[in-house]
């Protein structure tokens, strides 16, 4: 083959779609991962002992495991526990009908179980981040509030969390950027990402270096944007104090 064969559309088409295929798994569990993240900083706080004790649990299990084991036992494992007819449905292809002649396509079984994955996966540390900014608001503030007769709701609204949010949006987005360096290993269990890609070319054109070379180039273009929004985000933040 000659120097070029591996820049054919194709190639290129492949390399695309799986760069998109990446930033919508890492999307969306960015989307899920954050929302539970917070959810289990605030169930650290609870007064139930049990309650504290079962999302400990969870976060032992899930951040002493690696995540390609996870990511197997949800695509290979956890499925000989449904039923037949479940798993028939999960892997069928599925559209819902919108006005305008457009339609919305059910994810394949692959992306939902490297999305669940990577969500359960990250939950934890984006929990770990959340409680880091809740803790770092001092005491005295919420005292202060509440001699001033605010309801916990409304000191937890107006007082705590804004200056948690600012106190942990570094850490979150540092956590953003390993959520989608990991979404790679989504390729063991098919979901056709940019590593994936990346295999597929090199696995049609041997042209090893080309292949992996514009995935790597994809992923740090990625996230030195990343780092970009983050830097333009504490810029911002140190203007408003």
């Amino acid at each position: 083959m000659s120097n070029i064969d591996w820049l054919a559309p194709k190639y290129l088409d492949w390399l695309w779609e799986g760069f998109i295929t990446t930033l919508e798994i890492s999307a969306a569990a960015l989307v899920t991962a954050m929302v539970l993240g917070f959810l289990l900083a605030l169930a650290y706080e609870a007064r139930s002992a049990t309650l504290r004790r079962t999302v400990a649990s969870y976060v032992f299990l899930f951040r002493n495991s690696p995540l390609l084991i996870q990511l197997m036992f949800l695509y290979f494992g956890l499925p000989m526990l449904l039923p037949q007819g479940w798993m028939e449905w999960l892997h069928a292809p599925h559209e819902l009908a919108l006005p305008g002649a457009l339609a919305l396509r059910w994810p394949t079984f692959e992306f939902l179980a490297g999305w669940v994955g990577l969500t359960l996966y990250s939950a934890p540390y984006f929990g770990e981040e959340f409680r880091a900014g809740l803790n770092g608001v001092p005491q005295g503030q919420r005292i202060a509030a509440r001699a001033l007769g605010l309801r916990p709701f409304d000191v937890f609204r107006a007082v705590v969390w804004p200056q948690a949010l600012r106190i942990a949006t570094p850490a979150l987005f540092g956590q953003f950027m390993y959520l989608l360096k990991n979404s790679s290993l989504a390729m063991t269990i098919g979901v056709a990402e940019l590593s994936y890609a990346a295999r597929q070319v090199d696995g049609e054109t041997f042209k090893t270096f080309q292949a992996f070379g514009v995935a790597t180039l994809l992923y740090v273009m990625t996230i030195a944007l990343l780092e970009g929004v983050l830097q333009g985000v504490a810029h911002y933040q140190a203007r408003r104090r």
